[in-house]
């Protein structure tokens, strides 16, 4: 790829577009020309980036001539659509949707564990689940000690996750509640302010959640673990912003406490905040807006032989959406 690509988002104005704005610029990615792509609604806005106000165009067929990559985030059905355009076109594609995560001829990627999968893209790479990207960078380097066998988990999801709109309705009700008022409901089929949902996605026939199975599908891919179950429930939280997810994980090797914290603290993208006697531990508040995620409340499963128990944060939108894909496109101007 050009060392100064010529870049475009594709979903410029949404929660996680204007968090890759600001991550290439935050990151010195070394773009040529930024050009910002949206639907026919946001076409006309400006958006800054590095003190300039950039024009947003609608998205068209004709978007990625003369692009060397587009950063997608404007949902799937975008995605199927004009990634294969863009990839056509000569650019490369980082998708954050799910569209390709599953497909056998896409890498599906988090640098720090699989990065060296970029090297056989055909023009579209993946981005992972925003869930299993903030778990597998605790869960990973454990594997690479222990050996995983399976998981139980539990999400604590923010509401950026479902979008711009859904921090909005957060707010909203919470202003209602305040104020004495009725409750008003757009994006979720309940209340969210002082409530939390366990519904994350559509529910597939297992009664699971396509969110919930996520974690285990993508799990084996992104780790070259193809035997790895996971036991999901995924739940919305009144959170602005940041995730988390408590694990219980078995391993086929003994772990104990003490060789499971050395080995964390030596991971990439991972800090260990796990003084519980002092009120350390991590906390989505604090996770918010920030590159690394953070681990913490680790302690041997008392339910499992060769079982630890720990709970890991993170910002969705960043190491969950937009740092992760320019990490990915780091990795184009510097593979492995």
């Amino acid at each position: 790829m050009n060392r100064n690509p010529h870049v475009a988002v594709v979903g410029a104005t949404g929660a996680v577009g204007i968090e890759m704005i600001r991550t290439l610029e935050r990151r010195n990615f070394p773009v040529r020309q930024l050009t910002l792509l949206a639907s026919a609604r946001s076409a006309g806005k400006t958006l800054k980036f590095k003190g300039a106000d950039l024009k947003v165009h609608e998205l068209a067929n004709t978007s990625f001539q003369g692009v060397d990559l587009a950063l997608f985030s404007a949902g799937g059905r975008i995605s199927k659509e004009f990634a294969p355009i863009a990839a056509k076109s000569g650019c490369v594609a980082v998708d954050n949707s799910s569209a390709f995560r599953m497909d056998d001829s896409v890498p599906l990627v988090i640098p720090e564990i699989n990065g060296a999968d970029v090297k056989w893209h055909e023009g579209i790479i993946a981005n992972p689940n925003c869930t299993t990207a903030i778990a597998l960078m605790a869960l990973y380097p454990l594997h690479q000690v222990f050996h995983v066998k399976r998981i139980f988990a539990s999400s604590y999801q923010a509401v950026s996750g479902t979008g711009a709109k859904a921090i909005e309705e957060l707010k909203r009700q919470v202003a209602q509640i305040v104020a004495g008022q009725a409750v008003t409901r757009e994006v979720y089929p309940h209340q969210i302010a002082f409530n939390v949902l366990p519904h994350v996605d559509s529910f597939l026939p297992s009664g699971y959640t396509k969110e919930e199975m996520k974690m285990q599908n993508e799990g084996r891919k992104i780790m070259h673990h193809p035997a790895f179950v996971a036991s999901v429930t995924c739940v919305r939280v009144p959170v602005y912003r940041a995730h988390s997810v408590a694990i219980s994980a078995e391993f086929e090797k003994p772990v104990t406490v003490e060789a499971a914290r050395a080995v964390l603290a030596r991971a990439p993208g991972l800090d260990v905040v796990d003084h519980p006697e002092k009120a350390e531990y991590p906390l989505p508040l604090y996770a918010a807006e920030k590159d690394n995620c953070q681990v913490g409340r680790l302690r041997q499963d008392c339910a499992m032989t060769n079982g630890l128990c720990f709970w890991v944060s993170g910002d969705q939108l960043l190491k969950g959406a937009a740092l992760n894909a320019i990490q990915i496109a780091e990795l184009l101007l510097d593979p492995l």
